[in-house]
């Protein structure tokens, strides 16, 4: 009953959060090029800008997924397969901490923890990666007891989390950890790195996935111009929880009788540092601050909260818990909408101009080539592929000159020579990230304006047309 008491909010939440459009739509679109294909394009047919170009698509089988879902149950069955991930993610974190603490101080953790955490639930491959994660760990933990058995866990998680998402070196940094400063069997260990990077050679690009993982680290246009890879701030309520945590975890280290372990510490310390140096791996460091915690309060968790209860009933025990866990499926899209008016929206709309998309479809004859919006760049390559993009929200794929081009454009400088040069007919661009290249937009003759609403603004080269 306590893991669903814990669950529940999470599970209500996670069908709750809007999808914003940013790396959602063109993983659809990738994964529907895949089918249609029958292979893993290997040059850029997304975007017009680099058009030919090559590009290296590491997450094809989380493409693959979302589609499938998206295919068969559309916004229905995805929000379904987040709140799943979800639910087994925090379920097995549950698990982890009842090692050490009681049901009713694990569970609060636990709901701190999803509530802070929740702005890393958005639908995207590193969703397949959290329970992998945690699997990774648990084979680490079990082998430090000396049960080997469970090594085989690494090497099949790096399997799947090679063809899943770009994180996958994070088994072999808990793999290594734990065989320089663990207390198991380092020769076990030791063959099951070597397993692990086998394992993560079997997926359709061979050790590209590792120089691919290389480029990525050193790829200036991810760090300098995403959000995510900017070190974290206090701002905004999930970040407060974050950065207490970390100020009061010393504090319960230091007064606890129960102490870490040198690999504990290690851990804390090097995903401590990962997660000070990009907002991208701080739910990775909440994860183990969570466990931790939970190991050092073990005492005062049974002295103060988890007392026994004189009388159980363990049948009511478990049909609330059902009950708990079933009634977030009330949430799903489409049942909802049977019973609350108001319900979130299923998307965010800022970054996913649904009603400008049908517009444009309606107008095909309008001129490309297209210049947009780099949020709006995700949707429309799902949803309208005869208008390639300028841009989008694949960073690592556009150069550093290109990003530099798109802020000035977006700035609204030097923005009629840019236009002209580039032979742009086109333009989408957003209300919300680009209101001065709007306004001088509209007051040239250059331009005529074929849509707006409180979202987007399409215009087209008058003389195009």
């Amino acid at each position: 009953m306590w893991l669903s008491l814990g669950l529940f909010p999470l599970l209500a939440l996670s069908f709750m959060l809007s999808v914003p459009a940013q790396d959602y739509w063109w993983y659809l679109r990738l994964g529907k090029d895949i089918l249609e294909q029958g292979s893993i394009p290997l040059v850029d047919t997304m975007s017009h800008s680099r058009a030919g170009e090559p590009i290296f698509y590491q997450q094809w089988l989380s493409s693959l997924i979302f589609y499938w879902v998206y295919q068969i149950g559309d916004a229905s069955l995805t929000f379904l397969l987040r709140a799943l991930l979800i639910g087994i993610t925090y379920g097995m974190i549950w698990h982890f901490m009842r090692t050490w603490s009681g049901a009713r101080t694990v569970t609060i953790l636990l709901v701190i923890l999803g509530l802070s955490t929740s702005n890393n639930w958005m639908i995207r491959p590193q969703l397949f990666a959290y329970p992998l994660f945690l699997l990774c760990l648990f084979s680490i933990y079990q082998w430090r007891e000396s049960k080997n058995k469970f090594l085989f866990l690494l090497p099949l998680s790096v399997l799947l989390w090679v063809n899943l998402h770009g994180s996958f070196i994070l088994p072999f940094v808990l793999a290594g950890a734990a065989f320089v400063f663990g207390n198991g069997k380092r020769k076990e260990m030791g063959f099951a790195i070597v397993a692990m990077f086998i394992a993560s050679l079997i997926n359709p690009h061979g050790f590209g996935v590792w120089e691919y993982l290389f480029f990525i680290l050193s790829n200036p246009s991810d760090y300098l111009f995403s959000v995510e890879w900017y070190p974290p701030t206090n701002e905004g309520w999930q970040m407060n929880i974050f950065f207490a945590w970390l100020l009061v975890f010393p504090i319960i280290a230091g007064i606890s009788k129960n102490k870490l372990s040198p690999l504990e510490w290690i851990l804390f310390l090097g995903f401590g540092w990962l997660a000070l140096s990009g907002i991208r791996y701080v739910i990775w460091f909440m994860f183990l601050m969570a466990i931790f915690t939970s190991k050092l309060i073990a005492d005062w968790s049974h002295q103060w909260i988890d007392k026994p209860i004189e009388k159980i009933n363990p049948r009511l025990n478990t049909t609330v818990g059902l009950v708990l866990l079933t009634l977030p499926l009330l949430l799903t899209p489409g049942i909802r909408d049977s019973w609350w008016q108001d319900a979130p929206q299923l998307y965010e709309l800022s970054t996913t101009p649904i009603q400008a998309v049908e517009f444009l479809k309606e107008h095909e004859e309008l001129p490309n080539p297209l210049w947009n919006d780099y949020a709006f760049g995700s949707y429309l390559q799902f949803m309208l592929p005869s208008h390639p993009t300028w841009i989008d929200t694949r960073m690592y794929s556009f150069p550093v000159e290109q990003w530099q081009e798109y802020v000035k454009v977006t700035n609204a400088e030097s923005w009629k020579e840019f236009f002209d040069r580039e032979g742009i007919n086109l333009l989408f661009l957003s209300q919300a990230a680009q209101p001065k290249l709007i306004e001088e937009v509209s007051q040239s003759n250059i331009w005529c304006e074929e849509y707006k609403d409180e979202y987007a603004v399409i215009f087209s080269r008058c003389e195009a047309k």
